[in-house]
């Protein structure tokens, strides 16, 4: 070891004090790899081509091996992920391996036992093959194993339903249990998932994860439909569920703390025809963000929105499908009023963040404490600002509006495709015409689109640019960009979500209109022609600073057959203010790269 020691010295890998502190850390049994990395800090593929030059061993790049689960299935799994060990081929009898730990052959010795031939190593980075082995054998693939070496050849058929027989509670506090879900779960934290979907069927247990508003099937080990049972239990004991009630649809919620920080997990469980679906969404409490300036608006639209917020009463209105950041948006509007001049008081179900210096109320079926309930005694709080999680009814309705024109700012989300159809979608409600219009002040529609990963980013083809350029006109910024996928976004081509938004801001025309039951495609024209930039327009504001491409826009937007600012440009004329954006801001995006 002191010999090895030396000779990184001498090829400058280590400096005398690194040298130093690595010869102490031996000394009190630490391995020789784990030893120079904590003593200087060095990159460990640095330190592993030293390593592999000293020992005139192959280091090797495991994106160009073509591997297989059918071959690495002839191996101990327990043994591969201890050990970090990951067999490449088979070639005379001798098993090439790839190991990040030279210095320590026990898990090669242990490997050369179980399997019966002589192993070959090659060296990589540890995190490459825990990548690889991840992908080839799925989340917790060692601890499935082992318990299907517990569980023999017992097989539980439960065609009923009927699990009397079956101590669910012993087996889902069973520590190979316990270490999957963590494993499951710690998983979904790393790619940053927002939705975990556990779905059972006749065959197999499906887990997805929702990674930027788009589901990604999990890598999980086929014999995991076995062990269906033990994992519902396990996640219904952590959120304090019913682990007995197995006919009814069940709401809970766990805590978690993952270095230094917390992570919120609302746990649904729904009854299926194979057994128990559970679905996990993953909240992360130091996500949210402070500010309008981080939402992605464009310069106009912010400035707009933010003199609403100034204004002392009025509806400000967020729409948008389920999972278009409409809570982000509204979060971020309260941060950057949030001052001790004002009392802020919201009211969510649920609440999805926790805001310092504001007053959140969680809506309770159970107790009874619905939003109505909630808004009438908010009101009696002596509140400047409420925040209502959504307008779902009538009742509420009249509330937010009774108390916008109390002198109350109300924040709240509806659920419309775009801007101008929350007037007409609010009078439908049964709302009167004039209270719509006398409180109504802004509403924001809004999508998320996908961001390019940077670390894949290439331009567009010219043919396939001008095709677009064809379609769309002059709006289609000259340069396009899109991700071609690689393991940085697990091949998606895209890590990261923004905004892209609609504003429309009440004016007296559009007051008129909302008096007179307007439909909104009236609402909509007036709208455009006093600047509203449409959601594909925002879209192509987007795409022209070479953040998202063209079949995110698309794809976010394809309700929308023209967008509004198309229609302006074919209506109005290219220099009318909602189509003569397009070129102001679709300047070549090299810079922005």
């Amino acid at each position: 070891m002191q010999d090895l020691i030396a000779q990184l010295v001498v090829e400058g890998v280590l400096d005398a004090s690194a040298a130093q502190r690595a010869r102490a850390a031996i000394a009190e049994g630490k391995p020789l790899d784990e030893a120079v990395l904590a003593a200087d800090g060095i990159p460990e593929e640095k330190l592993l081509r030293s390593l592999a030059a000293i020992f005139d061993i192959p280091y090797i790049d495991l994106d160009k091996y073509d591997l297989s689960k059918e071959f690495l299935a002839k191996f101990p799994t327990r043994l591969l992920v201890q050990h970090r060990l990951l067999p490449l081929e088979e070639t005379d009898g001798v098993v090439t391996v790839a190991t990040s730990n030279l210095c320590d052959t026990t898990g090669l010795d242990a490997l050369r036992l179980a399997c019966g031939r002589d192993c070959r190593p090659v060296v990589a980075p540890s995190a490459e093959i825990e990548r690889c082995i991840k992908r080839l054998l799925g989340v917790g693939a060692e601890t499935l194993q082992s318990l299907t070496f517990a569980a023999g050849n017992i097989q539980v058929i439960d065609a009923k339903g009927d699990d009397e027989e079956l101590d669910l509670t012993n087996a889902a506090q069973d520590a190979s249990i316990i270490k999957f879900v963590n494993q499951v779960l710690t998983e979904a934290i790393d790619l940053r998932a927002t939705d975990v979907h556990v779905e059972p069927f006749e065959d197999q247990l499906r887990v997805r994860y929702r990674v930027d508003g788009v589901l990604q099937q999990a890598n999980i080990p086929p014999q995991v439909r076995r062990f269906q049972a033990a994992i519902v239990s396990r996640l219904k004991i952590l959120s304090h569920l019913d682990i007995a009630e197995k006919r009814l649809p069940q709401d809970g919620r766990i805590k978690l703390r993952i270095s230094d920080r917390e992570i919120d997990v609302r746990v649904s469980v729904i009854p299926m025809l194979h057994g128990e679906a559970v679905v996990l969404r993953i909240l992360d409490r130091q996500g949210a963000l402070l500010g309008t300036q981080h939402l992605g608006m464009s310069d106009r639209d912010r400035s707009a929105f933010d003199r609403i917020l100034e204004m002392p009463h009025g509806i400000v209105l967020v729409t948008g499908p389920t999972g278009s950041g409409k809570t982000t948006t509204l979060y971020a509007a309260l941060s950057q009023i949030n001052d001790i001049e004002r009392k802020i008081i919201t009211i969510e179900d649920p609440v999805e963040y926790q805001l310092n210096g504001i007053n959140q109320i969680q809506v309770s079926t159970k107790t009874g404490l619905t939003f109505s309930m909630g808004l009438r005694a908010i009101l009696r709080h002596d509140p400047d600002v409420v925040l209502i999680g959504e307008i779902r009814d009538n009742e509420t309705a009249e509330i937010a509006v009774q108390a916008s024109l109390t002198g109350h700012l109300v924040f709240s989300t509806l659920h419309t495709n775009d801007a101008t159809s929350a007037a007409t979608r609010l009078i439908d409600m049964g709302l009167e015409p004039y209270l719509v219009a006398s409180s109504l002040e802004v509403v924001v529609a809004q999508r998320l689109v996908r961001l390019i990963c940077p670390h894949c980013k290439v331009e567009l083809p010219a043919a396939e640019a001008e095709q677009i350029r064809q379609e769309f006109g002059s709006v289609v910024p000259p340069v396009m960009y899109r991700g071609q996928g690689c393991r940085n976004c697990q091949d998606t081509g895209y890590r990261g979500r923004m905004g892209i938004f609609e504003l429309m801001v009440v004016t007296d025309e559009i007051r008129e209109l909302i008096l007179h039951r307007a439909p909104a495609q009236s609402l909509r024209k007036v709208a455009v022609e006093q600047g509203m930039i449409s959601l594909r327009r925002d879209g192509w504001r987007v795409i022209a600073s070479g953040k998202t491409s063209p079949e995110e826009v698309l794809r976010a937007t394809k309700d929308e057959i023209t967008s509004g600012a198309e229609a302006a440009e074919r209506t109005f004329g290219s220099h009318h203010p909602a189509a003569s954006e397009a070129a102001n801001l679709a300047q070549p995006a090299g810079s922005h790269t």
